[in-house]
């Protein structure tokens, strides 16, 4: 099953078909108690649902996406996102697996946990050493965030979460409010907006870290599912994964996936980069003239041919970075009561580049008082 990237650019809408009669009734949502943290404070669910079928739940802890139901071909639903099915395990996992969860201040890794800007140093807490990876350790996704709103009506149902990052917190600089706005359209559009505002000079990179498994959570390595990104180009990294500074050309390597391709087709090469990462975890540069007039562009898209489901990624970000878990080794039990392993799920982590602070030529991660980060990220379901 193979097409080229144009091809399947052009047919994006037709390739696959909304899961579910649309029946009356718009996009809604619920909440409920989600328990306590260690410290006590209290967690709240949401629940999105809309009208053909599709809900997705979140907590006030990390942002989290505690489970995303989508039909099959056959109307069948299932959740699609790993996770756990308790508070205290997202507390005990969650700081290494980082399971749905909202990634700060700077998602993906930065070298020898340190950058400067203005011409002055900081020095962040390693956490994957030598490096600081998704913001150093308690990051985003470890802490409880506000809920500024909720709301319902024709143009979806949503919630507005808000975490405000005190100057100096894991060595970045400047007070930053960070809101995330999760919204479920009737569309089977999951939208992501993320927008952040600053006091001081400092770098932002967000993203969210759902893993998934087209076929349902719990159900086995996602190898036979198929994936698409939209790149011609990828980072090359040193064996840390921190990138060398280099563009290079998938063309002739186990990173050209600019057509439909199962998972674990590749898994096993020897390429070097897929060496260095025991399987996929790179960052793809993604094709600029996916995008149009700063609406999200076409990134990625996702295939399981036993359930048919079908997942589009669009975004406004740079980059993909594509894993496939490589770093589940059993030790933490899902929802579902299986054994996490490596390949039981795959995250697509839209954002910019890692180390982007450090690389000059990289799209630049700064944020200045006065303006605001606003980056989009739309997870569109269907099927085939």
């Amino acid at each position: 099953m193979k097409f080229s990237q144009n091809a399947l650019l052009r047919i994006s809408a037709a390739s696959c078909v909304l899961v579910a009669p649309l029946c009356a009734g718009a996009a809604s949502i619920a909440s409920g108690p989600y328990g306590a943290t260690q410290q006590g404070q209290a967690v709240v669910q949401y629940t999105l649902s809309n009208a053909r079928g599709v809900t997705m739940s979140c907590i006030s802890y990390g942002g989290i996406v505690t489970r995303l139901e989508v039909p099959d071909r056959r109307g069948r639903r299932a959740d699609i996102v790993l996770g756990f099915g308790s508070l205290a395990d997202y507390e005990k996992f969650n700081g290494k697996i980082h399971f749905g969860g909202l990634i700060g201040r700077y998602a993906n890794r930065i070298a020898n946990g340190q950058f400067q800007l203005d011409g002055r140093s900081y020095k962040l807490p390693v956490n994957e050493p030598p490096n600081t990876l998704h913001g150093g350790p308690h990051g985003f996704d470890e802490k409880v965030w506000s809920v500024v709103r909720t709301f319902e009506g024709a143009q979806g149902a949503g919630v507005q979460l808000r975490y405000v990052s005190p100057d100096g917190e894991n060595g970045f600089p400047g007070k930053l409010t960070v809101d995330v706005t999760y919204t479920l359209t009737d569309e089977n559009e999951l939208r992501i907006d993320y927008r952040a505002k600053t006091d001081k000079p400092t770098v932002v990179n967000l993203t969210n870290h759902s893993y998934f498994n087209l076929a349902g959570e719990g159900s086995g390595s996602v190898e036979g599912q198929l994936i698409l990104i939209a790149a011609s180009s990828y980072t090359p990294t040193r064996p840390d994964s921190i990138p060398t500074g280099e563009i290079a050309s998938v063309e002739n390597t186990p990173l050209d996936l600019r057509a439909l391709t199962p998972i674990g087709a590749r898994l096993r090469s020897s390429f070097q980069q897929m060496r260095h990462a025991r399987g996929y975890d790179q960052n793809w540069k993604l094709n600029k003239n996916n995008q149009r007039d700063g609406e999200p562009g076409f990134a990625a898209r996702a295939y399981d041919p036993s359930s048919g489901r079908v997942l589009n990624v669009y975004t406004t970000q740079p980059g993909l970075q594509f894993y496939t878990g490589n770093g589940l080794d059993g030790s933490a039990i899902g929802k579902s009561g299986m054994a996490y392993r490596q390949t039981d799920g795959f995250a697509l982590e839209t954002g910019h580049f890692p180390d982007s602070p450090n690389h000059a030529t990289f799209p630049s991660t700064e944020l200045r008082p006065g303006d605001e980060y606003h980056e989009v990220t739309v997870w569109k379901f269907g099927v085939r």
